[in-house]
This record gives structure tokens, sequence and C-alpha cells, in this order.
């Protein structure tokens, strides 16, 4: 495996600093919506990903990767959404085997009715803290993650 890179301090800083940032802003986030729509950010987050799909549906398999999840935490997930009547299971129209997840009428009314409380989160806790500069490199820097961990299949 060859000698291991330890972090310096500045990387660790860097490290440690986006870790607990994220997992906070996150925390803050999912309180706002569960508090003011009684929504998770999880639930508002698939609610997202099905609202800018084609025909507002996904394939599970497809919407798990996206969000990060195993087939069988989405699955839950989605079931549980279909009881609060958000979105809703069907088969794929373009391959029966397949499964689709789609945004119900009362997800689209929800997530409508979240989207202003979840944008004025973003703004207040981290965009509007960074000048101009900072939030391009930010996104420079993310999107090259991204693009890496894509490259690996992740």
């Amino acid at each position: 495996m060859g000698e291991v890179r330890w972090l310096s301090e500045p990387e660790m800083s860097a490290w440690r600093a986006y870790i607990v940032a994220t997992l906070r802003l996150r925390q803050r986030l999912h309180r706002e919506l569960a508090a003011a729509h009684d929504v998770s950010l999880t639930d508002y987050e698939v609610l997202v990903c099905l609202e800018m799909a084609p025909d507002r549906r996904m394939r599970m398999s497809e919407l798990a990767t996206t969000m990060g999840s195993t087939k069988s935490r989405l699955s839950h997930q989605i079931a549980r959404m279909e009881v609060a009547g958000l979105a809703r299971r069907a088969p794929d129209p373009e391959d029966k085997r397949g499964v689709v997840a789609e945004l119900t009428p009362g997800g689209e009314a929800l997530l409508k009715e979240a989207a202003p409380t979840h944008v004025e989160g973003v703004r207040a806790h981290l965009i509007d803290l960074m000048t101009p500069e900072e939030q391009s490199v930010l996104a420079r820097v993310f999107s090259r993650v991204d693009e890496h961990l894509e490259g690996l299949g992740s």
C-alpha cells in the first residue's frame, strides 16, 4: 500500500472544518424544514430529485445512486413517503422489471411550500457567509471532487 501521507496541520484543519460544518449545516437545514413543514431534509432532497427528473419520475436504482443511498434504505424511505402521500412507486414504463419513484401532487405541493424555507436556510447558513469569489472556489473544488468520485464509479 505504500507510505501513508498523513495530513498536515493546515490539511487537517480544512478536513475537520469541512466535516463539522457540513454535519452542522445539514442538521440545521433538517431542523428548519421539520419545524416549518414537518418534512426531513432527506425527504425534501428526494422530492427535489423527483421534481427535476423527466416526467417527475426516476428509477429507484438511479435515485439511490443520486442520493448516495442504498436501494434498501431508499425503498424504506419511499415507503414512508408513500404513506405520507408525497411519492409513489410504479413499474418502470420502459422496463417492466424496474421500479420508478414518482412525485405525487402532494409531494409537489409540499416541495413548493418548503422550498423557500430551504433556500432561506442555505442562503443564511452558507451562501451569504461567503464572498462571490469564495462561492466560485467552492463550486470549482466540489465539482472537481464530484468528477473524481464519478470517475471511480462512486
